[in-house]
């Protein structure tokens, strides 16, 4: 089997083996780790078939050739099973009209589709330590919009040799990812709000990452950094496996023919999970169009539209908080690849990022992304129709990154024509949302004065659903974490987490 190492998109990194790029997570010169090597589609006819873990079987040996085959077999077996998803089919698939397919990928235990990848992240890293000899205690540092804070603290949970610590902006995630956090149990978890937005505690991770003399503080008393975001190559390749395994259940439903090809509607912030695409697609997926649905916050559509990334703008929090971002970190790692793997010119539009809040690409380079994406918005407004018109038309619930999904998609139809068979990824259970979906189908004015947590309860009863059971008194679990710093206190808080303060 080809062994395939990992590069950083900065140029000024040793290869890496895959366990050593999960383990590093980062690489030591602020670049993301992509593969080095060409990837071998599969020929059409021999898409990898079967279940959800052969599927993702399949795709990790091509990617972990440092693995074991039983390594990764005991990883898939102990991360997608029906203790940890509460579907056989992890991303069951739900056709909602004609040639449009809602995927959901939220059946984890944080009902989130961040579950997908961080159910497994544990035992690839555990695994990858082992492999290496790897004597440090782990430092899992997060930050989150919302969703990958819990995933990731439901994951690491009293894992051995780890440690996970959390940053979330305070007043940027809803109250029931706020509360999902704060009361989250286990030895070796930490939660802590952050003033500002995401951004302000992206920033922070990555200057932590960053800062040499800090990771050699930390060598020296047996720590070393990990991250679970998808910065992280081991969040980011089981992200690949759901494009696969949704294709081949279109295909034993018999509602496409094998190699025909596939729309994907993804809703996305940082880039990650609509990356996961174009990987699926450099495979050999049969993918038509990718299709990137932001939010208000359009940084993304404004970039993918017009080549010019300009994070110098406001960030508004919307009712789709996980896409509430304006840097966008994993679009480092396509304009790597759709350039050749050239260092010097990613690092010079990263440096522009830094130095001037923007960047501008080449229309060669442009272009090559319009063959692949197209993308456009939702606003609030437009957001709420969407969860109103599908529960009325289907009697679907949908969450609001969904609805801006669904938004996007119907701008696309009028935009292309031709019909194509469409995924629509659905990234998280509209109970996580409940305010705002209930907001939405029932009314602003009626129900402005209550709380979130009352609101779970009105639409589980007013569209005769159950309240997911993780979910259902959520607010009566005691508060564990309430600490709050601001962004120039993170590294700070950090050591004092781990008493080297």
């Amino acid at each position: 089997m080809k062994i395939i190492k990992y590069c950083s998109t900065r140029g000024n990194a040793d290869l890496a083996t895959s366990a050593e790029a999960i383990i590093k997570g980062l690489a030591p010169d602020s670049g993301l780790y992509v593969p080095n090597e060409a990837i071998i589609p599969f020929k059409t006819t021999r898409l990898p078939s079967g279940d959800y873990r052969n599927i993702a079987a399949i795709i990790f040996r091509i990617f972990l050739s440092d693995y074991s085959f039983a390594e990764i077999e005991n990883a898939v077996l102990a991360a997608y099973n029906i203790n940890n998803f509460d579907h056989p089919l992890i991303t069951p698939l739900c056709k909602l009209s004609g040639d449009l397919f809602v995927a959901e990928l939220w059946h984890g235990p944080t009902y989130a589709f961040k579950d997908i990848a961080l159910q497994i992240l544990p035992y690839l890293l555990r695994t990858a330590v082992q492999k290496k000899g790897e004597k440090s205690e782990i430092i899992i540092l997060t930050a989150t919009s919302g969703d990958t804070g819990k995933s990731a603290l439901e994951g690491f949970r009293d894992v051995p040799g780890t440690r996970i610590i959390v940053y979330f902006p305070g007043n940027g995630v809803s109250e029931v990812q706020k509360l999902q956090m704060t009361t989250q149990e286990g030895s070796n978890v930490s939660v802590t709000a952050v003033k500002g937005n995401f951004d302000d505690t992206q920033y922070g991770v990555k200057k932590i990452f960053n800062d040499q003399k800090l990771a050699i503080r930390l060598a020296s008393a047996g720590y070393r950094l990990s991250s679970a975001n998808s910065i992280n190559w081991g969040r980011l390749l089981p992200q690949i496996v759901y494009y696969f395994a949704t294709y081949n259940e279109l295909v034993s439903r018999g509602e496409i023919k094998p190699g025909e090809r596939v729309n994907y509607v993804v809703p996305t912030g940082n880039f990650g999970n609509i990356l996961a695409g174009y990987y699926a697609r450099q495979l050999g997926l049969p993918v038509r169009k990718l299709i990137c649905a932001a939010n208000r916050n359009n940084v993304l559509s404004d970039f993918l539209n017009s080549g010019h990334y300009n994070s110098r703008r406001p960030l508004y929090r919307t009712s789709s908080p996980s896409m509430d971002i304006l840097i966008s970190s994993n679009l480092e790692r396509l304009l790597y690849e759709l350039n050749g793997h050239d260092p010097e010119r990613l690092s010079a539009w990263m440096n522009d990022l830094s130095e001037r809040g923007e960047y501008r690409v080449d229309e060669k380079t442009l272009s090559r992304i319009q063959d692949l994406f197209w993308s456009d918005y939702a606003d609030e407004i437009e957001t709420g129709h969407a969860i109103a018109d599908i529960y009325r038309n289907y009697n679907y619930l949908i969450d609001t990154h969904t609805a801006v999904g669904k938004t996007v998609f119907d701008k696309y139809l009028a935009f292309e024509s031709e019909k194509c068979p469409t995924v629509l990824f659905s990234t998280a259970s509209p109970f996580k949302f409940a305010g705002s979906v209930t907001r939405a189908l029932l009314g602003c004015n009626q129900y402005q004065d209550k709380t979130e947590f009352e609101l779970l309860d009105i639409l589980a009863r007013e569209t005769n659903t159950t309240i997911p059971i993780n979910l259902a008194g959520l607010n009566r679990k005691p508060v564990k974490h309430e600490q709050v710093i601001e962004p120039d206190r993170m590294c700070d808080h950090l050591l004092s987490s781990i008493s080297l303060s």
